[in-house]
């Protein structure tokens, strides 16, 4: 078994994990990369990066239709289950055990509120195990770079997913200094392109990847899909 991940836009991501479906910051009514409409999507877990309207995106809507619980932040999961949606409040440095994959919680540099204002807690990234085939993801949301990256990186990372767009997350520059930090065998962008704030040359991005980094660019147009290789 392995990972396969889509590129739905933005930063979210449809994620076959050993063939289990689980979903990433699901923004896709309103996106205008969005690959998928959200009653195309399906999901058997729904990670959540921050409270943010562009990674809440459809949430409610697709986990209740499809059942999928959603994995956020303890002060999110308040929130989502007040509205009677299923959801598990981890917490940064925290991890949870989810059958065929488990979630560790790391730091993210950023903020986060609901589109109605409401609290959402501290943003986090994720460090997604699959038991299975032992892929290991890193999912770093919308953040800065932090030195702490490094210890991130020990932890074995197949396939990192960094913003690179900019104004509200680290860079291109910052990125390829976020790459050597974590040294994943492979690098996926995410958060650019979606608004003209945040556009970036995504192949001259990916030349850099692969001048001045040990890891292997994976760029997707919205829809696109990559499957890892075993690193066995």
């Amino acid at each position: 078994m392995a990972i396969t991940f889509t590129w739905l836009g933005h930063s979210a991501f449809q994620m076959d994990i050993d063939g289990h479906k689980v979903l990433v910051d699901p923004f896709l009514t309103g996106n205008p990369l969005a690959a998928r409409k959200p009653e195309e999507v399906e999901a058997e877990l729904i990670l959540l990066s921050h409270a943010h309207g562009d990674h809440l995106g459809d949430t409610i809507a697709i986990s209740q239709r499809t059942g999928a619980p959603v994995i956020c932040n303890a002060d999110m999961s308040y929130w989502f289950q007040a509205k009677n949606v299923e959801a598990h409040g981890q917490n940064t440095g925290g991890r949870g055990d989810y059958g065929f994959m488990t979630v560790k919680f790391t730091i993210a540099f950023h903020s986060s509120s609901f589109p109605d204002g409401a609290y959402g807690g501290n943003p986090n990234g994720f460090i997604v195990t699959a038991k299975e085939s032992g892929q290991k993801l890193y999912f770093a949301g919308d953040t800065a770079l932090f030195s702490d990256m490094r210890l991130i990186g020990e932890e074995g990372i197949d396939v990192a997913f960094l913003p690179i767009g900019d104004f509200f997350t680290m860079g291109i520059d910052d990125s390829i200094k976020a790459i050597n930090l974590v040294q994943p065998r492979f690098v996926a962008p995410m958060h650019y392109n979606t608004f003209d704030l945040i556009a970036q040359d995504g192949g001259a991005w990916a030349n850099r990847v692969s001048s001045e980094t040990s890891a292997t660019p994976i760029v997707l147009d919205p829809g696109g899909s990559f499957t890892v290789p075993d690193n066995h």
